[in-house]
């Protein structure tokens, strides 16, 4: 078996201290493969936040071991981490985090501006991007002149263009109804089927969850159980 893309080892994260501490995470292992789909639920205060913030280097743990890749990141410094969150990693939010006065193609061109790409790659990169989420011709359209769908698609796409290894989704349907919802869950299962990208997402509905292959559930901050599923859309070999 390969080694995992992703390891936790006994990983504690506890805020504040005396009589204001409060351990959030007491002692998390968990393996993520390279190209899996992980959901990860919850109840509020069971720790998956914390988890997924940690697993997006936007924090570190108290104590214990976080690898990716093999490295230690929590013996890299902030500079470090941040150079590993901008090449390994995507991310997709609740609340979709456009620039409402930019166009699709703008918004989707940032972190390859941030980058430091020149105009015309960075233009060509962000138009393919879109492209893989159906978007291509709506480039042009900003925020306020589409669907909370297209919404999500654009930031998607956003997240995708410096094809990242991981992509972290925080209640990427959160925001949308039924329908929508099922189509950017689609979108994802697609992206994660054709490119191999690992996606991780935290969601609290198991229909949403029912797209991914693997499902680690949280309770005060351990893991409680992880669930091997045939997900939705897939054959089952015989």
């Amino acid at each position: 078996m390969p080694d995992p893309l992703i390891s936790l080892r006994n990983v504690t994260k506890t805020y504040g201290t005396g009589a204001t501490q409060f351990q959030a995470l007491k002692g998390v292992d968990l393996d993520i493969a390279a190209g899996d789909f992980v959901a990860v639920m919850g109840p509020s205060g069971s720790g998956k936040s914390t988890t997924m913030n940690i697993l997006g280097c936007l924090d570190v743990p108290s104590a214990g071991e976080f690898l990716f890749r093999g490295i230690h990141v929590e013996a890299l410094d902030r500079d470090q981490r941040a150079l590993l969150r901008r090449k390994y990693l995507g991310f997709v939010f609740q609340g979709f985090n456009l620039l409402s006065r930019t166009s699709a193609l703008e918004n989707v061109e940032l972190p390859l501006l941030y980058r430091g790409d020149e105009k015309k790659a960075r233009r060509a990169t962000a138009m393919a991007a879109l492209e893989k989420v159906g978007l291509d011709q709506w480039w042009d359209h900003t925020p306020a002149e589409l669907s909370g769908g297209q919404q999500q698609r654009v930031a998607i796409a956003r997240a995708i263009v410096t094809q990242p290894d991981v992509l972290l989704a925080d209640e990427p349907t959160g925001n949308l109804d039924s329908e929508r919802s099922v189509e950017i869950m689609e979108l994802l299962t697609d992206l994660n089927r054709a490119s191999g990208i690992t996606v991780l997402m935290v969601t609290h509905e198991p229909d949403m969850a029912a797209f991914a292959r693997t499902v680690v559930h949280f309770k005060d901050g351990l893991v409680e159980r992880i669930e091997n599923q045939h997900r939705q859309g897939e054959e089952v070999a015989l």
